[in-house]
């Protein structure tokens, strides 16, 4: 099995000088103006085709109607273990794309980067419109527990970050902010693992509807919470406590840096470790800044990101 999981590695590597998973700019809306969702999914179902993957439930995740959305599989993620012998930490890599389709660059090219790094990998396919961020929410802490539960066989660190990008980051805040510690009774053995993380990394992504305007038009979007009690529950500054775990969080000017600086404010009050780097060149969707992404921009004072989350990461006891 353990083969299968290195090969993946192989196939990372392909991918990525193939640009396999970008889909530019100039393609992401159809005549009519509309965002092409469609053909989006088609590039990433290919680009992600020849890897193995781990499908976060074996029998489907509760609600999945593979009739209603035909281009999304079942949630999974793609694993890709160390090539270094040490034990290290695992970082669980979430892609953008505003919750209905996937920005490629933000999984496949980033995972790259940290796994050429030394770190363990997995880039998290979540369920997308029509679905909701709830949905999203369980299908990222259901990759935790699966983490948590194979450490031993697939040779893990005990240390789990979660990175996400956009809506990833959104994602990963959430998760940070609302974790358990697994449940002893549930007959479904993954279900007993904890879905707390040691890490994470917001990339432009902390982003909320209730301390000040919501970002890109999302005023009153369903995704932002139906409703005042879901509101509070998705905003990520809302939910901090003293034992949410250290967080790096990087963005541009672009973005508006109150994202960033609100959250980085609540980890402050809380007493929680932190990192925030904001910017001031570039634009949202970057990546890894390097130009292998949909908008082709390679801005290298931006790349800087990686290199200093990477020794963040190690600091933490990655």
């Amino acid at each position: 099995m353990m083969e299968l999981y290195r090969k993946n590695g192989e196939l990372l590597e392909k991918a990525v000088q193939e640009n396999a998973a970008i889909f530019p700019i100039e393609h992401h809306r159809k005549a009519d103006g509309n965002l092409d969702v469609e053909g989006n999914l088609k590039v990433w179902n290919k680009a992600l085709a020849p890897f193995h993957k781990t499908y976060l439930w074996e029998q489907g995740a509760p609600g999945f109607d593979p009739e209603k959305t035909p281009l999304q599989e079942n949630p999974y993620f793609v694993f890709v273990p160390t090539e270094e012998e040490q034990v290290r930490g695992t970082i669980i890599v979430a892609h953008g794309g505003g919750f209905s389709w996937r920005t490629g660059s933000e999984g496949v090219n980033v995972a790259h980067y940290f796994w050429k790094a030394g770190f363990n990998v997995a880039i998290l396919c979540y369920r997308l419109l029509p679905y909701t961020r709830f949905d999203a929410i369980a299908d990222m802490q259901r990759s935790i527990r699966i983490i948590r539960s194979k450490a031993k066989e697939w040779n893990l660190g005990e240390k789990i970050a979660v990175m996400g990008f956009s809506a990833g980051g959104m994602l990963a805040g959430n998760c940070a902010t609302h974790p358990d510690n697994g449940r002893p009774e549930n007959e479904d053995v993954t279900e007993r693992f904890s879905c707390a993380v040691d890490a994470v990394v917001v990339g432009y992504g902390a982003m909320s509807g209730v301390s000040f305007p919501a970002p890109f038009g999302m005023k009153g979007d369903p995704l932002m919470g139906e409703n005042h009690k879901d509101r509070m529950y998705l905003a990520i500054e809302k939910n901090v406590t003293y034992d949410t775990p250290p967080m790096f969080i990087w963005q541009t000017m672009s973005d508006d840096g109150r994202h960033g600086m609100c959250l980085a404010k609540a980890l402050q009050d809380a007493g929680v470790p932190y990192e925030l780097h904001i910017f001031q060149p570039g634009v949202h969707g970057l990546a890894m800044a390097d130009g292998r992404n949909d908008l082709a921009m390679d801005i290298p004072h931006v790349t800087h990101w990686g290199e200093l989350c990477r020794e963040w990461l190690e600091d933490m006891g990655f």
